[in-house]
């Protein structure tokens, strides 16, 4: 049984612990105002955007002339996964969804005979997919160093994936990342971005002349409509991260205090009995005199 002494540092070192995991939730509490501002605010631009691109697409969808971005390369054998996590922990298990569907990706297309290649955005999701994927790992963006995500950090991401994609270094190219709904829910959510996806239920976009033409168009639309997904998808996974650190040390800080009730219950018995064993030496040593 553990002295008094013992029970009574383990108590300050929860009630310590308990002032950082506040601290860290209100911490978070006020960047997920900000970062679901700015998650919310990107969904209109990036839903026409792919509404304006998905009508260009049905247009030329099949030509010779489509853009490569559109058409692909013809084959399906290397996939690049790109897994989008944080760069730090303490956030439930934000990272390890993203990871796990990333996981389950690479080695379902493993099994069918393709090749994996993975670029990493985010260091907890490099360390992870190290212990058994380490030999698919090809490329890391950090962004560390970055307080405030942006869209030059997207169009950081997106330059390097077309610069493989221009050498030929894979056929298709999904990002994985956790769109926001809410502090308690964070979806994980795979994306093909390349060759671009067109719905099934796309309308060409028969309304409209384009000039020069809709293949010279797309030239330009696509590559911007990748980076737009890629800013997308970092500010969903900003949101996210902020939504479960929340709720992470919302969780911790109630388990310390009720970890602080138990022990301060455990240390008041402790000393009861203790207090409750000199009262008896000392009346058996009164009654011997």
């Amino acid at each position: 049984m553990p002295s008094l002494k013992d029970l009574k540092n383990r108590i300050e070192s929860v009630k310590s612990t308990r002032k950082i995991t506040k601290a860290m939730q209100m911490v978070a509490a006020a960047k997920l105002r900000r970062a679901q501002e700015a998650a919310e605010a990107a969904r209109p631009y990036a839903e026409k955007m792919a509404d304006v691109v998905n009508g260009l697409a049905a247009s030329v969808a099949g030509s010779d002339t489509a853009p490569k971005l559109l058409a692909g390369t013809g084959s399906d054998q290397t996939h690049l996964l790109v897994v989008m996590t944080a760069e730090r922990g303490l956030c439930g298990g934000f990272n390890s969804s993203i990871v796990k569907i990333a996981r389950y990706r690479a080695e379902k297309l493993l099994s069918e005979g393709k090749t994996v290649k993975i670029l990493t955005v985010g260091k907890k999701g490099r360390e992870q997919l190290k212990r058994d994927l380490a030999a698919h790992l090809v490329a890391h963006m950090d962004l560390s160093e970055v307080k405030r995500v942006g869209y030059d950090n997207a169009d950081d991401i997106a330059r390097q994936i077309f610069a493989m994609y221009e050498a030929g270094d894979f056929d298709v190219a999904t990002i994985f990342y956790n769109r926001f709904e809410s502090v308690i829910s964070q979806v994980p959510t795979p994306q093909q971005i390349i060759p671009a996806e067109v719905p099934e239920d796309a309308e060409a976009g028969a309304l409209y002349d384009y000039e020069p033409s809709e293949e010279a168009i797309l030239e330009d639309l696509l590559p911007r409509s990748v980076t737009t997904q890629i800013f997308t998808a970092l500010l969903e996974n900003g949101a996210s991260e902020q939504g479960a650190r929340m709720s992470a040390m919302d969780n911790a800080t109630r388990n310390a205090g009720d970890m602080i009730d138990r022990l301060t219950i455990q240390y008041n018995r402790s000393r009861q009995a203790a207090i409750t064993k000199e009262l008896i030496e000392i009346i058996s040593g009164a009654e011997a005199l």
